[in-house]
């Protein structure tokens, strides 16, 4: 798509004295009010709005893991936060789609925090955590405006690609990409803004990795939309085609993440206040890269302090020689064996017309368990 989204200007210094005070009061709360997230919405049943009673208490008071942005935005679009629970819960099951092979895998604790103590660590796993949860809301909202579920969006009203051969038809409802982007933008990253840490801080560094990660989640939902079309004419000639912008599968989204968290770039604070290369031989991230500060954790072990989970317990594969193998799954610790029934469709067969009927088989398979 030619035209990108533009990152938000920073906020203004008078924001920045303003919040200042506030913040500089609960100082010694910051860890515990960091531990909270919006991310506990995809945990949380969300009633519509029009379903209160009246009398009820607000729906955004009843909402835990919200900074006072989000809350105030939540006032103004009550109608949204049924799709940031939604893409949130997307963005957590596709990560532990693609970590579901690896030490650590997207496991979540049941508490407002979601992720647990390791979330606090400014690790790869963490720049892919808030890079995928970004993109979630993106494919949430957007379909949400196209669907017609949301007051203030409707279908896309992206400009006909130049490339559209002129005999296809540009129209149809399609997904609603630039809204997303701006409202997912807006609501995610209204947390960070409302920082005001010391600049060139720890602290300030964390601030800037999250916003960055944010962007690149937002950016990949945004620019792996593409253009489908839909067939007309006689007995499926398709003389005629309609087309118009659709996300893309979710599933695209993370695979890109995933390769974005492989490379992701070693970072930071530099004397202005501003992140940079960990070593300057690499190349200067783009808005669609992953960048982390700290290391990642040793996730073989259950560590209460970084909120490692260990791998005990994970099943492995006794052939395999990547990070699903027991030997790297387990740490070298070794595994248990343990024969299960496996419970499958089998011997289908299609019955014209128009159904598919199967057996359900039963197998006795080895599976193993790191120790």
């Amino acid at each position: 798509m030619d035209n990108r989204p533009v990152r938000r200007k920073r906020t203004g210094a008078v924001r920045h004295l303003l919040l200042a005070a506030a913040f500089l009061a609960c100082s010694s709360q910051l860890l515990v009010v960091d531990a909270n997230s919006w991310w506990s919405l995809a945990l949380t049943p969300i009633q519509r709005p029009e379903m209160y009673i009246i009398g009820a208490q607000p729906l955004c008071s009843q909402l835990s893991g919200l900074s006072q942005g989000q809350r105030k935005l939540c006032q103004l679009y009550q109608d949204h936060m049924v799709y940031i629970g939604d893409g949130a819960k997307t963005g957590i099951k596709e990560c532990q789609y693609q970590f579901r092979q690896r030490r650590w895998n997207c496991s979540t604790v049941d508490n407002t925090s979601v992720f647990g103590r390791v979330m606090q660590i400014g690790s790869r796993e963490t720049a892919f955590t808030y890079a995928i949860s970004a993109a979630g809301v993106v494919n949430a909202i957007s379909r949400a405006c196209r669907e017609g579920e949301l007051s203030t969006c409707g279908c896309s009203r992206a400009a006909r690609p130049r490339d559209l051969p002129r005999d296809w038809l540009w129209g149809g409802c399609g997904d609603n990409v630039h809204y997303g982007y701006r409202f997912a933008r807006e609501f995610v990253d209204a947390r960070e803004r409302e920082k005001n840490y010391p600049r060139g801080s720890t602290e300030h560094a964390r601030t800037l990795m999250n916003l960055q990660n944010n962007e690149a989640g937002r950016q990949a939902a945004y620019n792996l939309a593409n253009v489908a079309c839909k067939c007309h004419g006689v007995s499926g000639s398709c003389s005629l085609k309609t087309c118009w912008l659709q996300l893309a599968d979710f599933r695209r989204v993370g695979e890109f993440l995933k390769e974005k968290y492989d490379s992701a770039a070693a970072m930071r604070i530099g004397r202005k206040g501003k992140l940079e290369l960990e070593n300057k031989r690499f190349n200067t991230p783009t808005a669609e890269d992953l960048v982390y500060i700290d290391t990642s954790p040793d996730y073989c072990l259950r560590n209460e302090t970084t909120g490692s989970l260990g791998t005990q317990g994970r099943l492995c594969n006794k052939t395999s020689e990547g990070m699903d193998g027991c030997k790297l799954m387990c740490c070298g610790r070794g595994y248990d064996q343990f024969k299960t029934y496996k419970h499958e469709r089998c011997h289908c067969k299609f019955h014209w017309c128009c159904y598919v009927k199967c057996k359900r088989c039963t197998t006795l398979v080895d599976q193993f368990v790191c120790k």
